[in-house]
C-alpha cells in the first residue's frame, strides 16, 4: 500500500520527464538543423573541387591528344620528306590540310639537310630558330625522337608559342628537319569548350609559372576552387592551371537543406499556432454570418433591381427592389424561364429577339423597355446587362440591373409640356406688347376702308340721279374706290391671321417652307415695330433659295425676336443710321446643303460679359425682359437641327445668324 505522500514525489518526476522529453527533441532538432546546413556545405565545397579536378584532368588529356595528333601527321609528312619527297604543289597541299585539321598550327617549316629552308607555310619562318627550339633541337637530334621547346614569345599582348622539332633520317643519315609551330593561345580557344570555359578561368603556365595563354570567358577566378594538371610533352614543361569562378557554398547550399529547414519552422510555427485554429475558425464564420447579413441588407436598401440568369435564360436571383418594380414575388420569379410574366404584351416580340441574342451571346449592354405589373401598370425601365463569371473565370449566366425610370420619363414629359407652355407665352408676351401698335395700324385701313366705302355711295347716288356721259368716268372711278377698299381690306385681314397664328397654340409641324414666305409672313408685324421705332426694314433675299424641312410658326416666332431685338438695339442710334437687314446665303459643302439667315442691326452691340451667358435662360440686360427670347431661339433652332449664333457687325452692331439644313435642289422654290 501506497500513501499519498509517497506517492507525490513519483508523480512529480513523471510530470518532470514529460517537460523534459519534449524540450530535448527540441534541443536535439535545433542541433540537427544547425549541423545540417554546416555539413551540406562543406559536402558541396567538397563536390565543386571534385569536380573541378575531373574536369581539368578530361582538358588536360584534350589538349594532349590535340598535340598527339599533330605528332602522328608530322611523323608521316617527315617519313615522306626523308624518303620520297614529293612535288612543292602536293607538299603545299599537305600543309593546308595539316593546319585545316588543326587550327592551333601557325608556321611548318622543312629545314634541309644543311639548314636551309626547302618549303613552309603559314607564318614568315625565322632567320634563325629560337632560342628554347635550338635547345629542343639539341636533344632531339641525338635521340632520333620530336622534342617540344619551352614556350617562349609571351608578353600581355601576345600569347606565347611552341615548336615541335623533328629530325628527319634518310638510310640512317640526316636528312634535315621539320619544325612546327604552335600558339598556345588558339590551342586553348579550340580545344577546350565553351561550357568548361564559362564556369573557369584557364591559364597555361612556363617552367617558371609564368601565363602563356589565358582563357576565361566568365570572368577571372575567385581562387576558391582551383587545381594544377602538368601537360605530358616530352621535352617541355607547360602546366594546365584552372581557377573556378564559382562562390563558396552559401549556408543554405541547395534546395533540399533550404527545404527541410523551412519544413522544420513551419512545423513550429504550426505547434505555436495550433490552439489559435478554432477561435479563428469561429470567429471567420461569424465574420461570414455578418458579411452574408450585411450584404443582405445592402441588396435589399438598393433602388436598382438586381437579376442573375442562367446561360438557358432561367432566373436564379432577383431582389427586393426588382420585385417591386415588376409587382411580382421572387419565389414566382427563381427558376421561371422566358416568357416572363412582367413583360408587356407590345413589346413581346422585342423581348424575344432579345432573348435570342442573349441564348447567342449577343447582348445589348443598356436598353429602355418597359415592363408590366399584374395589375397592368407599365413601367418604363433602364436595363445594363454584363456577363456573370464565377471565380474559374468562366461565364455561368448574365447578370442584369434594372433602374425604374418613371420619374425621369414624367419629368422629361413635363419638361416638355413647360418648353411648350415658354414658347407660347413668349409669343403672348410679344403680341402683348405690340397690341397698342396693332390697335393704331388697323385702324388706318378700316378708315380707308370707310372713306371708300362712303366716298363710292356717293358716286353711286350721284350717278343714278343724272344718266349724262360723265356716269361712265364715275363707274371707273368707283370700281377705282372699291378695288382700294378691298385691298385695305385683305391687309387688315392678313394682320388678324397672322397674330391668330402666332398665338395659337398647336403641335409642331414640319413641312418644306420657304424663307420668302416666312419673311412675307411677320413682314407686317416686324414693319410695324419698326416704323413706330423709325427703324427703315430691308430685306435683301436672293430670288432662288433652296426650301427647308421646318414648322413655319417656329421660324417666324425666331425671326420676330431677333427682329424685335435689332430693333431695340438701336434706340439709341441716330435716325439715318437705324437700318434693320434680312440677308440669306445658301451654302453648299462636300456632304450636305445649308441656308443661312442673318438678322443685322446698327445697335451698340453686345459686350464680352454678356455674350458669354446670352443664350442662357432668364438671363437678360433689359429691365423688363423675360429672359427667354433667346434661349427660345436657340432652343427652336436646334430642333431643326440647325446652330444660331452672333458676330459683331463691322460696322457698328450686331449680327445673328440662324444656319438650318437645306433640302435638295429639287425643293427649292424662288
Amino acid at each position: 500500500m501506497k500513501f499519498p505522500f509517497a506517492q507525490q514525489p513519483d508523480a512529480q518526476r513523471a510530470r518532470s520527464w514529460r517537460w523534459l522529453v519534449p524540450v530535448l527533441l527540441v534541443l536535439l532538432f535545433l542541433a540537427v538543423l544547425i549541423w545540417l546546413p554546416w555539413q551540406a556545405r562543406q559536402m558541396e565545397a567538397t563536390e565543386r573541387q571534385e569536380q573541378l579536378i575531373a574536369d581539368t584532368l578530361w582538358v588536360e588529356q584534350t589538349l594532349r591528344f590535340e598535340l598527339a595528333r599533330s605528332e602522328e601527321a608530322l611523323a608521316g609528312l617527315g617519313s615522306d620528306l626523308a624518303s620520297r619527297p614529293p612535288s612543292a604543289q602536293a607538299l603545299q597541299a599537305r600543309f593546308r590540310q595539316m593546319f585545316e585539321n588543326g587550327p592551333e598550327l601557325v608556321r611548318i617549316v622543312w629545314y634541309g639537310a644543311d639548314g636551309t629552308v626547302r618549303a613552309s607555310h603559314g607564318l614568315e619562318p625565322p632567320g634563325a630558330l629560337p632560342a628554347p627550339t635550338r635547345l629542343a633541337a639539341s636533344v632531339a637530334i641525338p635521340s632520333r625522337r620530336g622534342r617540344y621547346s619551352e614556350a617562349y614569345g609571351a608578353s600581355e599582348a601576345t600569347p606565347g608559342l611552341l615548336d615541335y622539332y623533328l629530325p628527319l633520317y634518310a638510310g640512317g643519315k640526316p636528312a634535315g628537319s621539320l619544325v612546327a609551330t604552335y600558339s598556345l593561345q588558339v590551342l586553348l580557344d579550340e580545344t577546350v569548350p565553351w561550357w568548361f570555359a564559362q564556369d573557369n578561368a584557364l591559364t597555361l603556365l612556363d617552367r617558371d609559372d609564368r601565363p602563356v595563354a589565358r582563357r576565361a570567358a566568365g570572368g577571372p577566378g575567385r581562387g576558391i576552387y582551383t587545381h594544377r594538371r602538368e601537360l605530358d610533352l616530352p621535352g617541355a614543361l607547360v602546366v594546365l592551371s584552372t581557377d573556378s569562378v564559382k562562390r563558396a557554398p552559401e549556408l543554405l547550399p541547395n534546395l533540399l537543406v533550404g527545404s527541410v529547414i523551412v519544413l522544420a519552422l513551419g512545423l513550429v510555427l504550426s505547434l505555436a499556432s495550433l490552439w489559435r485554429h478554432i477561435s479563428r475558425t469561429l470567429a471567420a464564420e461569424r465574420a461570414l454570418r455578418q458579411q452574408m447579413a450585411f450584404r443582405t441588407a445592402m441588396e435589399n436598401s438598393l433602388i436598382t433591381g438586381l437579376r442573375a440568369r442562367d446561360l438557358e435564360g432561367r432566373v436564379t436571383y432577383v431582389n427586393r427592389a426588382f420585385c417591386e418594380i415588376v409587382g411580382l414575388p421572387a419565389e414566382e420569379l427563381v427558376g421561371k424561364k422566358p416568357p416572363m410574366p412582367y413583360w408587356a404584351p407590345e413589346v413581346m416580340l422585342e423581348y424575344e429577339e432579345r432573348f435570342r441574342g442573349v441564348l447567342s451571346g449577343n447582348i445589348t449592354p443598356q436598353f429602355e423597355t418597359v415592363f408590366q405589373r399584374p395589375d397592368g401598370t407599365r413601367v418604363p425601365v433602364l436595363v445594363y446587362e454584363a456577363p456573370l463569371v464565377d471565380a474559374d473565370g468562366r461565364q455561368t449566366g448574365w447578370m442584369s440591373s434594372i433602374q425604374d425610370i418613371t420619374d425621369r420619363k414624367r419629368a422629361e414629359e413635363l419638361n416638355r409640356q413647360q418648353q411648350e407652355k415658354l414658347e407660347t407665352s413668349a409669343r403672348l408676351a410679344t403680341m402683348g406688347e405690340m397690341s397698342s401698335m396693332l390697335a393704331h395700324e388697323l385702324n388706318q385701313p378700316l378708315a380707308a376702308i370707310s372713306s371708300y366705302t362712303v366716298g363710292a355711295l356717293n358716286v353711286l347716288e350721284r350717278t343714278g340721279k343724272s344718266g349724262d356721259a360723265d356716269d361712265v368716268k364715275m363707274a371707273g372711278m368707283l370700281r377705282h374706290a372699291l378695288e382700294q377698299a378691298r385691298q385695305q381690306a385683305q391687309r387688315a385681314g392678313q394682320i388678324i391671321r397672322s397674330v391668330h397664328e402666332f398665338v395659337k397654340k398647336r403641335e409642331p409641324r414640319r413641312e418644306p417652307v420657304t424663307i420668302h414666305s416666312v419673311v412675307e409672313g411677320v413682314r407686317a408685324l416686324i414693319e410695324l415695330q419698326a416704323r413706330q421705332a423709325g427703324v427703315t426694314l430691308r430685306v435683301e433675299l436672293p430670288p432662288a433659295l433652296p426650301s427647308v424641312l421646318a414648322d413655319r410658326v417656329m421660324l417666324e416666332q425666331v425671326l420676330l425676336n431677333l427682329t424685335r431685338n435689332g430693333i431695340e438695339a438701336m434706340v439709341d442710334t441716330g435716325l439715318d443710321q437705324r437700318v434693320l437687314r434680312i440677308t440669306a446665303e445658301h451654302g453648299t459643302g462636300s456632304e450636305d446643303s445649308t441656308l443661312s439667315v442673318s438678322v443685322i442691326d446698327r445697335g451698340h452691340g453686345i459686350a464680352p460679359d454678356v455674350a458669354a451667358g446670352l443664350f442662357s435662360p432668364f438671363y437678360s440686360t433689359k429691365l423688363d425682359g423675360m429672359g427667354m427670347g433667346l434661349s427660345i431661339c436657340r432652343t427652336a433652332i436646334e430642333f431643326h437641327g440647325g446652330t444660331l449664333t452672333h458676330a459683331p457687325n463691322p460696322g457698328g452692331g450686331t449680327i445673328f445668324t440662324f444656319t438650318l439644313p437645306a433640302q435638295a435642289a429639287s425643293g427649292a422654290l424662288g
